[in-house]
This record gives C-alpha cells, sequence and structure tokens, in this order.
C-alpha cells in the first residue's frame, strides 16, 4: 500500500487548518467532527466517504475527485463545487448548510439535498434534472438557466425561480409554494 492511500480510516476531531490533509486518495474514510474551514482540499480523491458534522467553510476544492460522497450536517459555506473535478461526481447532502455556495454550470441529475440550508446558493446554468429537495431553505438561492425537469420541490421552501428563464417541465410543487413561481410578478395571493 502506498504513502498516499487510506481506506476504511476514521479521522475524528481533526483541525486540518493547522495541518493539511496529506495529498491522497481515501477510500471508505470517515472525517468526524473536523475542521476544514478555508482549507486546502484541492487535487484530492475521495471514493465512497463521509463528512459528518466537518466545517468545510471556504476550503479549496479544486480538482478535487467526490465519488460517491456523503455530507452530513456539515457547514459547507462558500464552496465553489463547479471547480472540482466533474469525473465520477456523486454527491449526497444530509442537513447541511450550503449557503452562499455555488453549482454554476455543473451536471447534477438526480442530486438530492435533503434538509439543508441553501441561502443564496448559485444554481445557474445547472442541470438539477429529477432532483429531490426535501425540507430545503432556497431563500435567495440563483436559478438561471437551470434544467429542473421532473425534480420535486414539494415540501422546498422560499425558493424564487422564475418559469420563464429555467425548465420546469414536469417539476413538482406542493400548492403553497406556487407562490415561489410568481414572485416575479409581484402578485399578492390571499
Amino acid at each position: 500500500m502506498s504513502a498516499n492511500f487510506w481506506t476504511d480510516q476514521e479521522f475524528t476531531k481533526r483541525d486540518f487548518t493547522l495541518v493539511k490533509l496529506p495529498k491522497g486518495d481515501y477510500e471508505n474514510c470517515r472525517f468526524v467532527d473536523c475542521l476544514f474551514s478555508k482549507a486546502y482540499l484541492d487535487n484530492q480523491n475521495f471514493v465512497e466517504c463521509t463528512f459528518k458534522g466537518c466545517d468545510l467553510t471556504n476550503a479549496n476544492i479544486n480538482h478535487t475527485t467526490f465519488n460517491d460522497v456523503t455530507f452530513d450536517n456539515c457547514k459547507m459555506v462558500g464552496l465553489q463545487f463547479e471547480t472540482c473535478s466533474q469525473l465520477l461526481l456523486s454527491l449526497h447532502f444530509n442537513g447541511c448548510n450550503l449557503s452562499v455556495a455555488s453549482f454554476h454550470g455543473m451536471d447534477l441529475p438526480r442530486i438530492i439535498f435533503d434538509g439543508c440550508k441553501l441561502h443564496q446558493t448559485d444554481f445557474t446554468d445547472s442541470n438539477l434534472k429529477q432532483g429531490k429537495f426535501p425540507e430545503c431553505d432556497f431563500e435567495h438561492a440563483l436559478f438561471d438557466g437551470t434544467t429542473l425537469e421532473q425534480a420535486d420541490f414539494t415540501s422546498a421552501t422560499n425558493f424564487d425561480i422564475d418559469p420563464s428563464i429555467n425548465h420546469i417541465k414536469k417539476t413538482r410543487f406542493s400548492q403553497s409554494g406556487l407562490i415561489g413561481l410568481l414572485k416575479k410578478y409581484d402578485i399578492v395571493v390571499t
């Protein structure tokens, strides 16, 4: 086994802002309550890994591979996901704060954000076809040229999606969520 390959390891309560996470390949590893805020996670390879309760705020993820990676209750404010490797990209988000993150121009069909805070998150020109967004808060999130066909927003809140500039064929919304499709018209629904 090479020195830059880790498998089935658990990293708990580590501060990777002080000591950088070594460059390499991480397979089936768990990162629990670790601090990566403003850290350099660029050019890493994560395969079937889980990040639980970690703070990745403004981390550098340039050219990083995330293949079947789960983020559970993580703080991920300001992450620029469009800079990570798109090859084999597979992400899962549960209860994460992804405010001010960017998925600009990304191809993310069938993505699931479950119970996430997505305030001011940028989904411009992204493909979120068949995505699921249960209990997500999209306050001031950006949707422009976004493919949302067959996506499920039935329990999502605070979204502002303009049907004239986004692709929403067969997208699911709750009756109470329909106001999120009409905000640009500045109408009052009672």
